[in-house]
């Protein structure tokens, strides 16, 4: 069995590495990578270097709210075209270039800005990468969906999250190391020249089609299509498990979101140069992160998306107590060193897990929409939590806090758990009309 299991695996990685999709995702990952750790982890240690408070960096994260509440206007890119650029390049790639370009022309404005003399100047560039990063993600994803077919999605992700683990080793470790160097300004404006790539990803990608809106209706039809239809569409296709279903995709990623905003203050806190920081968190183990990103997406395809799920919700959650130890050790290398390794891989296997089952709940003809939707609301408690942590930290300390922030993924394997329970007693459906997220078998697209 462990034999044949093997060779199913090595069969599986044959296939991708032919698929020139794969190459691709790399770029579009790499472009989605490298705004976010810029206007969230690598802010903070900017700010925090330049002796902004702990408090004004966790309500500093609200900026990432962006990122959450994407679903707003995601109806919008998914149906409407942007004039030019969607006749030269599709609606999926006109919506993606013109993303690309402002997170770039952000960047270089905020590497002019001095936070301990204009922290206002720093947010309203921080809001800016955050709302085109943001944007930028809901076309790559339906970019995504459309492009390839169910079996390919677990690596498709995979392929993605290398590209965008490259990227966080150029906006973590890079920046760093430069700004250690040179100054923050020349890391910053290095940052926005690097989007380039995923410029060149997206005019390389081919067009895919997307959903018209329909010919001769008017513009309230349109927008009730547009914004009511992908929400109805996705609670009459999974009935009374949605609720479940929703409550473990806001739920899951918890702990990771709220610790992430505080890791950075911590190591500096704990006397780690940013080399240090750049060499052990932004390089190594971003490494490891890539190999716990494909060990998630072979154990999406291999395992099942709820088997996977349970596996990274509790991996990810015991992680955080890793940050509790380096917190009570003080300045250890080789503690942050093993650290960065539980933490980044076990993170990295939930993430590709939660995307791969995320995916298997869209609809094709509202994929970015539903995609959008669910994204947000696995990251909307972490962020509204997370803005609050600078002052957890100062009330209970790092030791205390990192412990909290585990113990709330108990919640999160209950979850998995029930939604196991619930397709061991619902009837078997004939194996067409399976729904993928509640079968045990590899990753499938249903509508």
């Amino acid at each position: 069995m462990t034999t044949g299991w093997l060779d199913g695996t090595r069969q599986t990685l044959r296939d991708v590495a032919s698929d020139k999709r794969m190459a691709l995702m790399l770029l579009l990952g790499f472009g989605a990578g490298l705004p976010i750790l810029l206007v969230f982890a690598t802010l903070s240690a900017w700010l925090r270097t330049a002796g902004i408070e702990r408090s004004s960096i966790g309500l500093l994260s609200y900026v990432s709210l962006a990122y959450t509440l994407k679903f707003i206007w995601a109806p919008v890119i998914d149906r409407f075209d942007l004039p030019v650029l969607a006749r030269l390049l599709g609606r999926r790639r006109g919506w993606m270039l013109a993303a690309q370009f402002l997170v770039a022309g952000a960047l270089l404005a905020m590497s002019q800005g001095d936070p301990s003399r204009s922290l206002g100047y720093m947010v309203v560039c921080a809001l800016t990468i955050a709302f085109a990063s943001a944007t930028q993600d809901i076309v790559v994803d339906g970019w995504r969906i459309d492009s390839a077919p169910a079996e390919r999605q677990g690596m498709m992700l995979a392929a993605y999250q290398l590209g965008y683990s490259l990227a966080r080793i150029c906006a973590g470790a890079g920046a760093l190391f430069l700004a250690d160097a040179f100054g923050w300004t020349p890391a910053y404006v290095t940052m926005a020249a690097l989007m380039l790539i995923a410029i060149a990803g997206c005019l390389a990608a081919p067009k895919v089609q997307a959903a018209d809106p329909p010919a001769g209706r008017g513009w309230r039809t349109a927008l009730r299509e547009a914004v009511v239809d992908p929400f109805s569409d996705l609670a009459r296709r999974k009935g009374a498990g949605l609720g479940l279903i929703l409550l473990l995709i806001t739920l899951y990623r918890l702990p990771d979101i709220v610790s992430g905003i505080m890791a950075n203050p911590l190591y500096i806190d704990m006397k780690y140069s940013l080399s240090e920081i750049a060499t052990v968190s932004k390089v190594y183990g971003v490494w490891i992160g890539v190999a716990g990103a494909f060990a998630g997406g072979i154990a999406v395809s291999r395992l099942g998306l709820l088997n996977a799920l349970l596996v990274g919700g509790i991996a990810a959650s015991a992680s955080n107590l890793m940050y509790a130890w380096v917190a009570l050790a003080g300045h250890n290398l080789p503690l942050l060193i093993a650290s960065i390794s539980i933490e980044n891989f076990a993170g990295a296997f939930a993430g590709t897990a939660l995307i791969a089952y995320m995916s298997s709940l869209t609809s094709p003809a509202f994929a970015a929409t539903q995609y959008a939707l669910l994204s947000s609301l696995y990251a909307l408690p972490g962020k509204f939590v997370g803005g609050l942590s600078g002052f957890a930290v100062e009330a209970v300390g790092y030791p205390t806090f990192f412990v909290i922030t585990s113990a709330t993924g108990i919640p999160v394997v209950a979850l998995c758990l029930a939604l196991r329970l619930l397709r061991e007693e619902r009837p078997a459906p004939p194996p067409e009309a399976e729904p993928a997220e509640l079968r045990g078998d590899s990753l499938t697209l249903r509508a």
